[in-house]
């Protein structure tokens, strides 16, 4: 660890708070059908968009309806996707004739960018035409995105209204997010990444000479508009397969620290949002501090144990850092970070091989996942997944002081809790569940390329980023066979779905209820004690779900690599 590796963590955190109110105030405005500086050019283009689809703006959905809508769009969106991957042998825009995707790789690809979890088994570059990274990976970027921060949205209106049957409509929801925010900002950010050295072209992939003399085939294509909306909307799945490792993906030091900005931007700025539409900022803050703490606790973890290196590197007589598959113009700080944020966030994106990190530097981004993706998390997600567990913590506040819990002037029953639980508990039952089925068929055991705990926590992180919508992965899975392709898949979809729609449950269960008036007995949710409560509550149901699990791969790696190198001591 040094001086300078702290600083740019300092720098990165100082950027996201700076962009928190701006950006908060532009997507209020946004959501609330107030003017924004756009407005003038694009009120026009939404109210036709709008006439061409038959939808009345002034319409708003019940939570039902909602959800309903946000079902049937999905499935067709899945039904697209995949049948562009099916068909990519004969449409346009393959300069490289990339042959058509095979019907279990298209499942789990279709599932993978429907859920905004952009889970790669395949190598873009070496798989996937133009067309397919145009039309059906990066269409499918903005609109899941999109279907996010609209969600979390609508969970926010149940929070602020009061005796209401409606969280608002999704259609309109959609298209203002699409239009108003996700659309300017990529247009801006992806003409920076041009500038700093990302491709943006149709051309065919282009043929070099090496100084040896041999013939290399270099991938190019439309590279810019996808990373750009992939880190915006905390998608992250990679034009190629190296992910942001790759110097055409991520070619700068300053491409690295903007990448990771825009990954959180978005997500700490809806804490914001959240704060203003239900009429207290400090709502916001305290969230926001809550996903903050987490997110610096998992930071000095993961930075701490690739800058102290590998214990059994040392005994060998090798010090220095763990710069294993961390490429240089990073270094480890910028990777560090980099792992942590992509999984608080639920992006997935990659500047480093995650299977290279060290066991406890490993451990982290895997705790983040298994936590639910709340500490900032995706687009949306962070935000309604972190309101779920804000509806636990102050029911286990209402037991412990004996009174009904309230949040937000909204009495906190029974059926608000059932919910929240069932939204919880859906992502141990996969993660958990399909690493249990994984390790003993043998269609499972085929997949890790590391044999013991490592292994096992390949198999392990695989489903827990699946199920989280992260995407990420260890690296060292062979996870391109049906079995890992459905299961995965399978797992993407229940922790999508399965989340979204206890959450609306949720929304509009807290519409329809009387404000209470606020009391002398009543909790006060902006304040220290309650980041701490929530804090304690997210650790707690973690723990009880899923440190054991965690025990048997990166803890026993990092017991073991100690082990080692006491071993080592002994032989010197």
């Amino acid at each position: 660890m040094t001086l300078a590796g702290w600083i740019q963590i300092a720098l990165f955190c100082v950027i996201v708070l700076a962009l928190v109110k701006p950006l908060g105030l532009y997507m209020t405005r946004v959501f609330t059908g107030a003017s924004t500086p756009l407005s003038p050019v694009l009120r026009p283009i939404e109210r036709g968009l709008y006439r061409l689809a038959g939808i009345d703006e002034r319409h708003e959905q019940h939570w039902l309806a909602y959800a309903g809508a946000m079902l049937i769009f999905h499935a067709a969106g899945f039904v697209l996707l995949y049948g562009i991957l099916r068909l990519q042998a004969v449409l346009p825009l393959n300069p490289a004739d990339q042959s058509a995707v095979a019907p279990d790789l298209a499942f789990n690809t279709s599932a993978s960018f429907v859920t905004n979890t952009n889970w790669q088994n395949y190598g873009g570059e070496s798989t996937l035409s133009y067309l397919s990274q145009m039309l059906g990976l990066t269409h499918q970027n903005f609109l899941s995105a999109a279907t996010g921060i609209a969600l979390a949205v609508a969970l926010i209106r149940g929070f602020a209204r009061a005796s209401a049957r409606t969280v608002g409509s999704f259609w309109v929801d959609l298209t203002r997010c699409t239009l108003y925010v996700l659309l300017p900002l990529c247009i801006v950010y992806t003409l920076f990444l041009v500038w700093q050295g990302i491709p943006q072209t149709l051309a065919p992939y282009a043929e070099a000479t090496t100084l040896e003399g041999g013939k290399q085939t270099i991938a190019l294509g439309p590279v810019a508009s996808q990373v750009a909306i992939k880190m915006l909307g905390t998608n992250g799945g990679g034009f190629f397969n190296a992910n942001a490792a790759h110097p055409f993906e991520n070619p700068t030091a300053l491409s690295n620290l903007i990448q990771m900005v825009s990954i959180f931007a978005l997500g700490a700025a809806l804490t914001n949002v959240f704060g203003r539409m239900v009429g207290d900022e400090r709502q916001g803050w305290a969230i926001l501090a809550a996903m903050g703490v987490l997110f610096l606790a998992g930071t000095v973890v993961t930075y701490g144990a690739e800058g102290a290196g590998n214990p059994l590197l040392h005994a060998l007589g090798l010090q220095g850092g763990n710069l294993e598959g961390k490429e240089v113009r990073f270094g480890i700080p910028g990777s560090a970070l980099f792992a942590v944020v992509t999984t608080a966030a639920s992006c997935g994106a990659v500047n480093a091989m995650h299977d290279a990190f060290t066991a406890l530097g490993g451990m982290i981004p895997l705790v983040n996942m298994q936590l639910g993706e709340i500490i900032v998390g995706g687009v949306g997600a962070g935000l309604y997944g972190m309101l779920v567990f804000v509806v636990v913590a102050i029911f286990v506040a209402g037991l412990m002081v004996g009174r009904t819990p309230e949040y937000l002037g909204k009495k906190i029953e029974a059926r608000e809790v059932k919910m929240a639980m069932l939204a919880i508990l859906c992502l141990p039952l996969m993660m958990l569940g399909l690493t249990a089925l994984a390790t003993v068929l043998p269609a499972g055991l085929a997949g890790p390329a590391n044999a013991g705990p490592h292994g096992f926590s390949e198999v392990l992180y695989a489903f827990t980023s699946a199920a989280a919508n992260n995407g990420s992965a260890f690296a060292g899975l062979s996870g391109n066979t049906p079995f890992y392709n459905l299961t995965l898949g399978a797992g993407m979809l229940v922790g999508r779905f399965f989340v979204i729609i206890p959450a609306l449950a949720i929304a509009g269960s807290l519409a329809a209820k009387k404000t209470v008036p606020a009391s002398a007995g009543t909790f006060p949710t902006h304040g220290g004690l309650f980041v701490g409560l929530l804090v304690g509550v997210i650790l707690i149901v973690g723990g009880l779900t899923f440190f054991p699990s965690l025990a048997l791969g990166p803890i026993v790696e990092h017991l073991a690599g100690a082990a080692g190198q006491t071993f080592a001591a002994a032989g010197n």
